[in-house]
Formats: C-alpha cells, structure tokens, sequence
C-alpha cells in the first residue's frame, strides 16, 4: 500500500465519526423543527380562540351601549359582531385536534345566550320598557352569561396549553434520548476508528518519517557520509532514496567547491592587487585633472600679471602705470577667490546643523552682492512664505552655497536682468522640507552643455574655477538635501535647493 492510501485511510478514519455526527445533528434538527412547527400550530390555535374571545365580550359592550340610548346603530352593530364571532368559531373549531369538540359546544351554547339575552334586551328596549331590559341584562348579561364566558375561557386554555406544551415537550424529550443513544455510539465507534487509525499511522507514517527527519539532521551537521536506508516501498522510501542520491551529490559538489574555493583565493589575491593599482591609478588621474584645471586657471592669469607688470617697469611714471596697477591688483583678488574655491572643495570641515530659518540667512547675504547687482542693472524680486519652518542647517556652508548659486546667477546676466529668489514648504518622497528657487532671467545653458554643470574644473567662463556649483552642490547633499538645475537658451536658469525638515 503507497502512503497515499495509508494516508487516505488514516484521515477517513478521522473523518468519518465527525461525518455522522454531522448527520445525526441535521436529522434531530428536523425532529425540533417539526416539534416546533407543531408546538405553533397549537399556539396559532390560541390566538385563534383569542380572537374569538375578544368578539364575544364586543358583543356585551354593543348590547351596554344600546341600553344608554346613546347609539341608535348599537343593534346593527350586534349584528355584525355575530358574524365575526361565527366567523372566529368557524375558524377556531376547524383548528381543534379530536375529542375537543365538547369544548366547541359549549361556546357556541354561551354565544346563543348571548344572543337571546340581546334580543330580548332590543325588545324591551324598543318597547320603551328600558328600566326592565336594564334589569334583565345585568341578571342574565351581566352576572350568569358573562361568568360563565369567563370560566369556560380559563378551561379552554388552560387545556390547550397544557396539551401543545405536553406535547411538544415530549417530542423533544423523545428526540433527545434518541440522540444521547445514536453519540454514544458514535463515541464508540469514534474511539476504536481513532485508535486504529492512530495505531496504522505510527506504524507506517511517523516511525518511517521520523528516521528519515534523523538521518536528514545528521547529514544538515555536515556529516555527508552518514548512510540512508529506503526502507519501505512507498512513497516515504522513494524520498529516502532521493534523499541518499541527493547527499552523494553534495559530497562530490564539496569536494568541486572546495577546489574552486582555491582557484578564487587566488583570483580574489590577484584582483585585490589590481584593485590597488586602480585606486592609484584614479587617484593620480584625479590629481592630473586637478593639476590640469587648477594649471588653467592660474596660467592666463599670471600671463596678465606679468604683462602688466613688464608695461610697468618699462614705463613707472607713465600714466597708464597706475591702471596696469589696479589690473595686477584685481588679477591678485580673483586668483585668491579661485584658490579659495579650490581649498573650499577640497578640505573638509566640519558639518554642525542647527535648527534655522532661511531668510534671514539670505538677507545676510544679499548685502555682499548688492553693489555688484546695482552696477550690473539686475532687479531682486524676492518671495518668502510667512509659514516657512525652521529646518537644520550649517549656517556657514549654506550661506556659501547660497553666495555661490547667487555668484553664478550674476554671470549669467552682465548686461541686467531679474533675479529671483522664493521659499515655501515642500515635501519629496514623504519627507517634510523646503525648497530655495533661484532663477535669472540670462541667456541661459544649451543642454549639451547642462549636463556638463557641477562637475569639479568643468567651467565655460574664461575666469571660471568650476568648482562654485560643485560646492554648493556638496553642501546641500550634506544637510540631505536635493539640487536640481533647470535652463533654457535665451530664457534663464533655475536652481531650485530642498532641505528637509
């Protein structure tokens, strides 16, 4: 037998005593269901009977009503409450189970009382001897008719409920004893199909698995030869099987993985020492490049230098001395502030955030530039948010950051233009932050060229160090932020700065 069957066997065994009592559940809910339907019927007839009871006792209440002069219809009334109460017997002793009919009997002779008394209280009445037909309907009506409404009322349904709660009460005792008898047994045969079933289970599931799960433990200890017998032909002794082909392949990718583990040390030697070749290579590349713009921007300076200098000496007392002068001096002044971009760039410094608004910050700025946007004809349009939050800053790096985005917006427009600078609150990816916009309205940078912006020595002024933006660029990555450049030819510039908060 495979273990798919022994398995199908063991878990029927299981199933089956929760099928039958599955079954027994659904026919005694039957049986209830019918007792209570029948228990229904019973209590229908009641308020049949009640129905019945309350048309009846209307009647009295017309014939009282006559009697007062007061309703002049009282007797047309009566009439039409005979018929509902024939209508409510009619109904009332079709209901009835046999040998009730005495009780039927006795009602229909209380209701031609009813009736005769009516009459002949109408006929005295009618006669204009009411005083008599007063008389007549409290000793007849009032104290013999009515009474006997009343007692007979109590022994209908005291006899009713007695029998349908009776009744009921023994259908369901009925139902329950047959139901304690039928679990029993089912408790029985669910005991000795559990034991079996447990019994079968052990002897050809969990004994042949639990040697298996062993041998699986000794073998995931590293234990490769440990040996594995397929004991039974089923599907437990196929996976064995698998198990003991599986564990003669780990040996041999063992000993495969134990020979390349040798061949990659020595890979991993040989790359590491041509990892260190790169880094020098890259490292002295970087210095060349350095070397290279740093040599660039020093070179046609220092040819000016000297120039003026030779014009100098030659001529000391001419008059254009004096303005080769301010030209070696001003020539002086712009190779400190390149030297100084340069330092900025390369030594690092330390990073201290505290929380701060940013336009004041800006407003500290703005007078170092001032004098050179008023010579230049540039307008400041300047939009700050009243909400703007504080947000943790370097106050020293971003002011430089800030001064050199301003510096690069001044390039762009030598001929005048408009500069403007605006914050407001700003979230990117779910963060909470800022966001700096400064936009000039110059001739803006082709988009081969845009690429090209914020790399260190990368720079299209003659003057230029290439490393103002890159600068600036450092310091907002380093408080977490984001720069964006965007440009457009004949248009302007737009950088736009977000710091989180």
């Amino acid at each position: 037998m495979n273990f798919q069957r022994k398995l199908l066997l063991g878990v029927s065994g299981m199933v089956l005593p929760a099928l039958l009592v599955g079954a027994e559940a659904i026919r005694s809910n039957a049986l209830e269901q019918n007792a209570l339907e029948a228990l229904g019927t019973s209590l229908g007839r009641n308020r049949t009977y009640a129905e019945l009871e309350t048309a009846m006792f209307n009647q009295s209440e017309v014939v009282w009503r006559y009697l007062t002069g007061m309703d002049p219809s009282a007797r047309r009334d009566f009439e039409l409450s005979g018929e509902v109460v024939h209508y409510w017997f009619d109904r009332w002793k079709a209901e009835l189970p046999a040998g009730q009919e005495r009780l039927a009997q006795s009602v229909l002779d209380i209701q031609h009382q009813f009736e005769r008394v009516a009459d002949s209280v109408f006929t005295l009445t009618d006669s204009g001897r009411r005083d008599v037909a007063y008389r007549l309907a409290v000793v007849e009506l009032r104290n013999r008719v009515q009474p006997a409404l009343t007692t007979l009322n109590r022994q209908i349904y005291r006899q009713q409920r007695e029998t349908s709660v009776q009744a009921a009460f023994g259908r369901v005792e009925a139902i329950v004893e047959t139901e304690r008898r039928i679990l029993v047994g089912i408790l029985i045969a669910t005991l000795v199909l559990g034991l079996a079933s447990a019994w079968l289970m052990a002897r050809s599931l969990v004994r042949p698995i639990n040697q298996l799960r062993g041998a699986m433990a000794v073998v995931g200890g590293g234990d490769l030869d440990h040996p594995i017998e397929a004991g039974a032909d089923d599907e437990i002794g196929d996976l064995a099987s698998a198990f003991a082909g599986m564990t003669t392949r780990l040996r041999e990718s063992r000993a495969e993985m134990v020979r390349l583990n040798q061949e990659l040390g020595a890979k991993v030697a040989q790359l590491e020492t041509t990892q260190s070749q790169l880094v020098q290579s890259e490292k002295l590349a970087s210095l060349g490049e350095m070397a290279a713009g740093v040599a660039h921007g020093l070179r046609n300076p220092l040819s000016s230098l000297r120039a003026s200098a030779q014009l100098v000496l030659r001529h000391p007392n001419s008059p254009a001395a004096g303005e080769q002068l301010r030209a070696i001096i001003d020539e002086v002044d712009r190779l400190d502030r390149r030297i100084t971009h340069l330092l900025t760039f390369s030594r690092p410094a330390p990073f201290r955030p505290a929380p701060a608004k940013v336009e004041p910050l800006l407003h500290e700025v703005l007078p170092s530039v001032s004098d050179r946007m008023r010579q230049q004809g540039v307008t400041l349009a300047a939009a700050f948010d009243p909400g703007l939050p504080e947000v943790p800053v370097d106050q020293m790096r971003l002011e430089q950051a800030l001064l050199e985005l301003i510096g690069n917006a001044l390039d762009a427009m030598p001929g005048g233009g408009t500069l403007r600078i605006a914050g407001a609150p700003a979230r990117r990816d779910g963060r909470p932050g800022i966001e700096i916009v400064i936009a000039d309205s110059g001739r803006g940078i082709p988009p081969e060229t845009l690429r090209e912006v914020g790399r260190p020595f990368f720079t299209t002024r003659p003057e230029g160090t290439g490393l103002g933006l890159a600068t600036a660029r450092r310091f907002v990555e380093q408080h977490g932020g984001q720069l964006d450049l965007e440009s457009q030819v004949g248009t302007g510039t737009t950088v736009r700065l977000w710091l989180p908060g």
